[in-house]
């Protein structure tokens, strides 16, 4: 029996396996809603025979957006344009789909990846003014952001709340809230970009408190039968910033709040980051967040072969992989990983005859009654 391939219950929802897809911005929506591009790349990705599909960093707002062209869910225009793509999923396919709800704060009104990934200022087209905890920019370089008053605490907590509201009726399978990357709620958390002297600034439980308000807000809103987790940097890989310890407090602090899992990356919030790159280079955040707290954890970072993801599961250092570039270069990777470890994997009949003669016995029917 493959560890990797074993079931795992995330709070009341069975998945199938370990492995996760974790959320790629495509930075491919009109005004928030999703159209042609993210019906034929995440039908791809449904595919796969992974567990869960985790959807993109979903703003809460137009503002939240990290670009023009990022998936929203603050409309109603956004809400038929997912349900449209979530009804073509489910009807070809069993994965589990939960999607990582997020602001972008400082980070917000830039430009793709592809075209360079700079700040778009706000007296040019397609720009507008961003918000985070404190007027510190990300870089020197960019229009400093205002630093949210307490109304406009208050109208980014509702917003995570309505996009809570608005997935439910989607009846999406879980939701990630987004506390990684130096998005609004990691500036909130890293005294590198938080330097406020009210009760959201200063001390650990100040910088937390803002993030963990929006996690009771959203938990309350959406079902309870139904998981809520959240993503974290574990560190900003900057002195005096974001850190391990930090990371450790958070999450039993989510723990007591029925958060269902941490899903563990690193970095994001400073162009001062000093990453040390390697072959799973993050997981052994997750092991610490593990170990220390007792939350399941899904570990995410340069995770690209079936054995190594195996490893992990198997010496407990997460339960569950989360794989992101790996599956947008390979997205049959978990048939791959089926057929190495010498287990099954489900897939649509369609594809049965696909199955090398050597691995005859690799796929087996996909069961809709995982949910």
């Amino acid at each position: 029996m493959s560890h990797l391939f074993s079931p795992w219950q995330l709070d009341a929802l069975r998945l199938p396996n370990r492995i996760v897809i974790a959320p790629m911005c495509q930075y491919s929506a009109v005004d928030g809603t999703p159209g042609d591009w993210h019906m034929i790349h995440l039908g791809h990705l449904a595919l796969s025979g992974a567990g869960l599909l985790i959807l993109e960093a979903t703003a809460v707002s137009p503002e939240g957006r990290i670009s023009p062209q990022d998936l929203g869910l603050y409309s109603d225009a956004n809400e038929a344009g997912l349900a449209r793509v979530l009804a073509a999923i489910r009807t070809h396919s069993p994965i589990a789909v939960a999607m990582q709800i997020a602001h972008a704060g400082r980070k917000a009104s830039s430009r793709a990846p592809w075209e360079g990934g700079t700040q778009i200022r706000p007296d040019e087209p397609g720009g507008w003014q961003t918000l985070s905890a404190s007027n510190l920019p990300h870089s020197a370089s960019e229009v400093p952001p205002l630093a949210l008053d307490r109304a406009g605490l208050v109208k980014v907590r509702d917003d995570f709340v309505a996009t809570a509201r608005r997935g439910a009726r989607l009846g999406l399978d879980g939701l990630e809230i987004h506390m990684a990357h130096g998005y609004l709620l990691h500036q909130f958390l890293s005294p590198i970009a938080n330097q406020r002297t009210d009760d959201y600034g200063g001390s650990l439980e100040n910088r937390m408190r803002f993030p963990l308000e929006v996690f009771d807000a959203v938990r309350a809103v959406f079902p309870a039968d139904k998981p809520v987790w959240a993503r974290i940097s574990a560190t900003d890989w900057v002195p005096g910033g974001w850190d391990i310890d930090g990371t450790l407090a958070l999450s039993q602090a989510l723990k007591v709040r029925g958060c269902a899992a941490i899903h563990v990356t690193t970095g994001g919030l400073s162009p001062a980051q000093a990453i040390k790159l390697g072959p799973g280079y993050q997981v052994p955040y997750a092991q610490r967040v593990k170990a220390d707290v007792g939350l399941p954890t899904m570990a995410v970072g340069l995770i690209t072969e079936a054995q190594q993801a195996e490893a992990i599961i198997a010496n407990g250092e997460a339960d569950a992989v989360s794989l992101a570039r790996a599956m947008l270069y390979d997205p049959r990777w978990p048939w791959h990983a089926a057929a190495e470890l010498g287990t099954k994997v489900s897939a649509p009949p369609q594809y049965w005859r696909s199955q090398p003669r050597e691995f005859k016995d690799l796929f087996e029917a996909a069961s809709f009654g995982q949910r």
